[in-house]
Parts: C-alpha cells; sequence; structure tokens
C-alpha cells in the first residue's frame, strides 16, 4: 500500500474528460458517427433468409417428410413429432444460427412459425 502511494505521487496520467469524436452541435454533444447499442451493424438477417433456413433445418430431420413442411406447420402435430423430437429440432436451429437460446424459450418453440419469428426477433442471430 506503501508502494501504490509513493508511485501515485511521483507519475503523473494525462486525463481527457471529452471524447474527441464527440462534437458541440446546437448546445448538445453529438456524435453521428457512431451507432449506439448495436451489436453486430446491418447484417441482421431478413426474415426470408431466417423462413428459408429454418425450413432446411426442418425438412433435413430424419423423422419429417419433407413435402410436408410449410412456414406454418406444427412440429407435434402436423409431423407427428414428439417433445424430444422438437428438443433435437431447436438444438439444430441453434447450430444453424449460431445461437442459445434459453431453456423456458425453447419449450414454447413448437411449430416453423414459432422458430422463425424468435430467430428473426433476436439479436445474435447469424
Amino acid at each position: 500500500m506503501a508502494l501504490r502511494a509513493a508511485v501515485l505521487q511521483h507519475v503523473r496520467v494525462p486525463v481527457q474528460t471529452l471524447n474527441p469524436a464527440l462534437t458541440l452541435t446546437g448546445g448538445k454533444w453529438t456524435s453521428p458517427s457512431l451507432r449506439w447499442m448495436s451489436s453486430h451493424g446491418d447484417d441482421h438477417l431478413t426474415k426470408s433468409e431466417v423462413t428459408d433456413r429454418v425450413l432446411s433445418v426442418v425438412k433435413s430431420f430424419p423423422k419429417v417428410d419433407p413435402s410436408t413442411v410449410t412456414p406454418d406447420v406444427n412440429f407435434q402435430k402436423d409431423l407427428g413429432l414428439d417433445s424430444l423430437d422438437n428438443v433435437e429440432i431447436v438444438i439444430a436451429l441453434e447450430e444453424e444460427f449460431k445461437l442459445e437460446i434459453p431453456d423456458l424459450e425453447a419449450v414454447r418453440i413448437d411449430s416453423a412459425n414459432l422458430a422463425i419469428e424468435y430467430i428473426y426477433n433476436h439479436p445474435m442471430a447469424s
């Protein structure tokens, strides 16, 4: 502790209080070149891309007849899958879109339409 105090007495660190990228415009500090709270720029997936990829994952599931898969298909009612198959499809979707779906959300995804909406609205889907 004494060493720290001794060093701090002799060290001068320049402090800059304002971000040089900020400019004073109309009495307010603005930064037109910065985008706040953006996780990954403008590369968010379109709904069409999400739909195509979700349907592709569902069609590639071994127990599914690809000709019966539509955006409105329910995994259990229309495709005859059980809850374990539903979990496997959600895991396949997580891998396809490189995201993690929390368990509480995953159990609610029981149709292609819900999967499409969830993934399309997820900020980290890629």
